[in-house]
């Protein structure tokens, strides 16, 4: 997540709540309270939305040029204005652009006639609280880290590691939970990833090794312009079946191919094997796919 586009969206947020929590809302300029039927309506000039949210005036111009954020009208001097509805949706497009969304994607997700914005806020919020859940198990081992030092005491290693073997596993479910879950089912992926929580360091540590000792041997390969149905490619197939299984999943060679076929389908797979050389992940699968019976 962008930080400088977070910290926008965060206080966007922050602010867009203290405004509206009230039934009544202050009017700075005039120290009247209006109710909150009057504020629904309000509208802003471009410079207050830009003050307002942290985006700048010429972000806000650009999003209307590009039909991605339309002004609900202008002035009698020719201003930019925005009601709630615009409001509404700046909020969700620095939510998306926080995710790193693309601007492009992030208007075809909004002007989708299906779009449901509460069925997104509360998937928004269930993100957010597990990635909360997931930081805060950070902190308190940094925190832990933190107060032995102090003490000049020794952290047992497998202590210290315990927060990266559960952050390991939640990042795998993020990044491939849905699917495996639909492939395999729920029992078969909870299982697995409690087998790697319970794993000793030791076992986990050598899973790490042999990943990159794979990364390693492909791009040696790749650079060399190795046969995946040669000696190289012989024993990189090998690597990943040890690797495969180190966690203490049941082998399956059919499985075992299927994963290597992904590498080449699903671009997520491939931007990590060719991420420092192009060519990896298909030598991985032609050499999974030729050795592996």
């Amino acid at each position: 997540m962008p930080a400088s586009v977070a910290g926008i969206f965060m206080s966007f947020c922050r602010k867009l709540s203290k405004k509206f929590e009230d039934p009544l809302d202050f009017d700075a300029a005039s120290s009247v309270r209006m109710p909150i039927e009057e504020v629904k309506v309000m509208e802003y000039t471009i410079q207050e939305l830009s003050r307002l949210s942290g985006v700048t005036t010429r972000a806000l111009r650009w999003y209307d040029k590009i039909g991605l954020l339309t002004p609900s009208g202008r002035t009698e001097g020719g201003y930019r204005c925005y009601g709630r509805l615009e409001v509404d949706r700046l909020q969700d497009i620095l939510y998306y652009r926080a995710l790193g969304v693309e601007l492009a994607r992030v208007k075809d997700i909004l002007d989708d006639p299906s779009y449901d914005r509460l069925a997104v806020l509360r998937g928004h919020l269930s993100a957010l609280e597990g990635e909360r859940e997931r930081i805060q198990k950070l902190i308190d081992s940094v925190r832990e880290t933190i107060r032995t030092q102090e003490r000049d005491e020794i952290m047992s290693d497998e202590k210290k590691f315990e927060a990266f073997k559960r952050q390991f596993v939640e990042e795998k479910e993020r990044l491939y939970g849905a699917e495996a879950r639909e492939k395999y089912g729920d029992a078969q992926v909870d299982a697995s990833n409690a087998r790697v929580m319970e794993i000793p360091l030791e076992q986990f540590q050598e899973y790490e090794r042999l990943g990159q000792e794979i990364l390693d041997k492909l791009s040696a390969a790749v650079a060399a312009g190795a046969d995946p149905a040669g000696e190289e490619g012989e024993e990189i197939a090998d690597l990943h079946r040890r690797w495969l299984t180190i966690m203490g999943d049941k082998y399956d060679a059919r499985r075992h191919r299927g994963i290597a076929e992904l590498y080449v389908q699903d671009e997520r797979f491939t931007a990590y094997y060719d991420r420092e050389r192009p060519g990896c992940a298909r030598f991985l699968r032609d050499a999974v796919l030729h050795w592996i019976r």
